[in-house]
């Protein structure tokens, strides 16, 4: 029910600019207030604690991520084609918003094994789409018959994943979207039939 008023998302919001900048041990709820301009009491109208705001900032995030695949799994295009739209997205998203890129790629690793427990439950349905699109191109012939499905998953994700920690890692400094074409051929080759 809290999800769907607006402070919700502009504390959100703010927990992202805050971690981002501060690293999550050092951006307190005081620091996320602020950047939210709600008193520190407000935030606990929403969230239970920082680690319920970390989590929460995921879900809400990858929401976006996992919303965008559905609409890609949608239209009537090759699995090839889908895996490259997914790619593209999943760069897309994180190179137009820097503080996300270093929340996800930085910050969200730091965490303790329950919280990382946690965040691993998130990311369950946006692998789900993955692997939906691996199988689609099984079927149609795209992609090798022989594919290990879960390998696969872990190849494709893993790629994108340590080519944006990389570009977070690097200052960002150089234009990330001009990667998603050559990491979804590479991978490509991989899976080829």
């Amino acid at each position: 029910m809290k999800r769907d008023k607006p402070k919700y998302k502009q504390i959100v919001d703010a927990a992202v600019v805050a971690i981002a900048e501060n690293g999550y041990h050092q951006a307190q709820v005081s620091k996320i207030a602020k950047v939210a301009g709600v008193a520190d009491g407000t935030i606990y109208l929403y969230f239970k604690n920082k680690e319920d705001i970390l989590i929460s900032v995921f879900r809400e995030k990858m929401g976006v991520f996992v919303e965008n695949v559905k609409v890609i799994l949608q239209k009537e295009i090759s699995a090839t084609e889908k895996l490259y739209k997914m790619i593209d997205n999943h760069f897309s998203l994180l190179h137009s918003d820097r503080h996300l890129a270093i929340v996800t790629q930085l910050e969200l690793r730091q965490s303790n094994k329950e919280l990382r427990y946690k965040i691993n439950e998130v990311l369950k349905e946006y692998l789900t789409l993955l692997d939906s699109i691996l199988k689609e191109g099984i079927e149609q012939g795209e992609f090798d018959e022989e594919i290990d499905i879960r390998l696969a998953r872990q190849m494709v994700f893993g790629t994108i994943d340590e080519t944006i920690t990389s570009w977070v890692m690097n200052d960002q400094k150089y234009d990330l979207m001009k990667l998603a074409p050559e990491v979804h051929r590479l991978l490509l080759k991989g899976m080829k039939a």
